[in-house]
């Protein structure tokens, strides 16, 4: 009879169920039912066991029958949880009856996050083709995942853009559910010019402009001619093109700067009463006569004290000099 459970154990799962492709949870279920005290009770946990992947199956099958890794992680984690919390408390009831109540307890936290999953998280574009990898909740194995626009279109809007002459302008076409495309896609930009909204354009308009893993581009130093219109394209490797998105620009040119005029001081008053300060043309002449008097009668006084220096020593060299002469005379004759 031991063997012959074991044997169900190891084939438990041809329809495995979102919650049972976790390994972990998997190993879980095996001791639970490994740890009934007979093999009777071992037996009968494994119809429970059973029935709740049946219940498990069809609470998948409901929500599209898909996962990611991140959903995977959160039930696994809040049910292993409350199972290790159902293993520590006391007993007080049927074995079976409890196994029933604590698989019950996994539908509906599978059911919970399955909810919120395909809801908000299996398909968050808006607009746009999203192609994303995801877990197949029945063969436990990974597979592409379409989610097309909700509104069957591509072109997912327009968005005006101001900015100054010599200023700069952001284009960012990024949207969160980017992270998951699959294919590494890239960002084509590309931009018509002339004033956006003058005409209506066709794809011959638009001029390449670049290819980038980054979903910004910054133009900076901006001149009039380069306002247009700028689109903004998400493309796989084979060209496919998942989400765009137009940016209109405008520039505005600056102001003309007009030159301050010269301010032209008003004359000086005329009157009898004039500061030192403030000359005018009348009492300049004067003045500059006056200075140039002073100037050569300072130059003629300097020159005759300094003549006059001069003779005085002079006249004291010589009388020095004859006083020198006297005395080797003397002393001659002597």
């Amino acid at each position: 009879m031991l063997l012959m459970l074991v044997s169900l154990l190891c084939s438990v799962p041809a329809a495995k169920a979102c919650l049972q492709c976790d390994r972990r949870i998997r190993l879980l279920h095996e001791d639970f039912v490994l740890s009934a005290p007979t093999v009777d009770d071992q037996i009968e946990m494994k119809k429970i066991c059973d029935h709740a992947y049946v219940t498990y199956r069809e609470t998948s099958q409901k929500r599209k029958g898909v996962i990611d890794a991140t959903t995977l992680y959160r039930t696994r984690t809040e049910y292993q949880s409350e199972f290790d919390r159902f293993l520590k408390t006391q007993h007080t009831g049927s074995v079976t009856f409890e196994a029933i109540q604590i698989m019950e307890k996994g539908r509906k936290i599978l059911q919970k996050h399955l909810d919120t999953f395909s809801r908000d998280g299996l398909c968050p574009n808006k607009c746009g083709l999203l192609r994303r990898r995801v877990m197949d909740c029945f063969t436990c194995r990974y597979k592409m995942y379409i989610c097309p626009s909700p509104s069957g279109q591509h072109d997912c809007g327009e968005y005006p853009v101001q900015a100054e002459e010599g200023g700069q302008a952001v284009l960012n076409c990024f949207l969160p559910w980017h992270r998951l495309l699959l294919g590494r896609p890239e960002y084509y930009y590309s931009w018509a010019p002339g004033v956006p909204g003058t005409k209506k354009l066709n794809e011959g308009d638009f001029k390449a402009l670049v290819v980038t893993d980054d979903s910004s581009v910054v133009l900076n130093q901006l001149l009039v001619d380069e306002q247009g219109t700028y689109r903004c394209s998400v493309q796989g490797r084979n060209g496919t093109i998942f989400y765009r998105v137009t940016f209109l620009l405008t520039v505005a040119p600056l102001p003309d700067q007009t030159r301050r005029p010269i301010i032209a001081l008003p004359p000086l008053p005329h009157g009898d009463n004039y500061s030192p300060f403030q000359p005018t043309e009348s009492l300049l002449v004067p003045v500059i006569a006056m200075v140039t008097a002073l100037s050569l009668a300072a130059s003629v006084g300097l020159t005759a004290v300094l003549g006059l220096m001069i003779n005085q020593r002079s006249a004291a060299e010589k009388t020095r000099r004859r006083q020198k002469e006297g005395k080797n005379a003397q002393n001659t004759v002597q």
